[in-house]
């Protein structure tokens, strides 16, 4: 084992590939913080989190003041209680969005460092289940495009061997049913549509809402209610024979393990950033796995492809392409499906030229033994 020397924090800011607009927020830009965490030995370990245009510096304050100072000294390959520790520190601050990103980037870093050390790639390091893991697309069913445009991207993904896609809900619940029975007609039987309703409606709305759905065949009904109100998708999930997904927005192992327990969702979209990380994002998994409940992630495909195929539950990632203009080598896709790197790492090839020229002002800083 090594001990960590030192730490360099920064923050690129990525614009959108396509504008992204959903029932209750629009993806204004990625700020992803990124953690680099050097040990005795002279490995480097490289971790990274996201924001979807707020939040971002208050994260990096937290990294810098907090949980970076803490990480001086410590065992690197010591993940588990790294983390718990870290979670402690900030105990008066958990749960909650802020502390969870900042805690991810430095997670990812060390599992990133791990697997360097070792010798292995993340989906091997982390479990080894499988080797590749069906995608699905977001990027066509945006809530502003029209019809016609969700139609083409449909077929579209479906020419591109794609297993299915997603369609963003919270129209009028007549032009949503219009939009998804326009998507199934056209993509005819064996494509899923996926709906996303990002916690727009109330209980009783979501359960009209899931009745009339079902006429497009959907394969799931994604964030219906606040994510807060596990009563609320109890009654839901018990109203419908429609999967209810939750978790993009749920940020601690013991809320999923209550929406479990209760059996108030069907699929599980634990996102690695949101959870605080790869430690807790493969706890979510596992206990997923012990209820027969499978794991979609929330983005973040190019890390999640190493975790869905470290897990054997894990049915689908989803495709919103993100880091192409800051990394080397692309995720791999075959047939429709994504393929974990082989590399040993995270499996994401950064560009550094390319993170210094999107390197937000006054984010670069550097933590070191005092």
């Amino acid at each position: 084992m090594a001990r960590i020397e030192r730490i360099e924090l920064s923050m690129v800011v990525l614009e959108p590939k396509v504008k992204r607009v959903d029932a209750i927020q629009s993806f204004v830009a990625q700020e992803t913080p990124i953690v680099r965490i050097f040990d005795s030995d002279g490995a480097i370990g490289i971790g990274y989190s996201y924001t979807i245009g707020t939040g971002g510096h208050s994260v990096l304050e937290l990294l810098a003041r907090t949980f970076a100072p803490a990480l001086i000294g410590r065992e690197a390959a010591m993940v588990e209680q790294i983390w718990r520790d870290l979670l402690f520190l900030s105990h008066a601050t958990s749960v909650g969005a802020i502390t969870s990103l900042a805690l991810a980037a430095v997670d990812t870093a060390l599992w990133d460092l791990r697997c360097r050390k070792a010798g292995l790639p993340l989906h091997v390091m982390a479990g080894g289940a499988q080797d590749r893991v069906r995608l699905y697309t977001t990027e066509g069913g945006w809530l502003q495009l029209d019809t016609a445009a969700i139609v083409a991207d449909a077929l579209q993904a479906k020419a591109d061997g794609f297993g299915g896609c997603k369609i963003k809900v919270g129209r009028p619940v007549r032009e949503d049913v219009s939009r998804l029975v326009a998507v199934r007609e056209a993509v005819g039987e064996g494509f899923e549509i996926f709906t996303d309703a990002n916690q727009a409606f109330a209980v009783d709305e979501a359960i009209r809402r899931a009745h009339h759905y079902r006429e497009a065949d959907i394969g799931w009904f994604e964030e219906p209610l606040p994510a807060d109100d596990v009563d609320g998708h109890v009654r839901l999930a018990a109203s419908t024979s429609i999967p209810i997904a939750v978790g993009e927005s749920i940020y601690s192992p013991s809320h999923f393990r209550d929406y479990l327990q209760r059996r108030a969702c069907s699929v599980v979209q634990v996102d690695v950033a949101r959870i605080g990380g790869i430690t807790p994002w493969l706890k979510v998994a596992h206990m997923a796995e012990s209820f027969n409940v499978a794991v979609c992630p929330h983005f973040l495909m190019e890390l999640h492809v190493g975790l869905c195929c470290a897990v054997p539950n894990a049915r689908w990632v989803e495709y919103i392409p993100q880091l192409d203009g800051v990394t080397g080598k692309a995720m791999r896709i075959e047939g429709g499906y994504a393929l974990p790197s082989q590399e040993p790492s995270l499996g994401i090839d950064w560009d550094e030229q390319a993170l210094a020229g999107l390197q937000a002002e006054g984010s670069a800083r550097r933590i070191t033994a005092r």
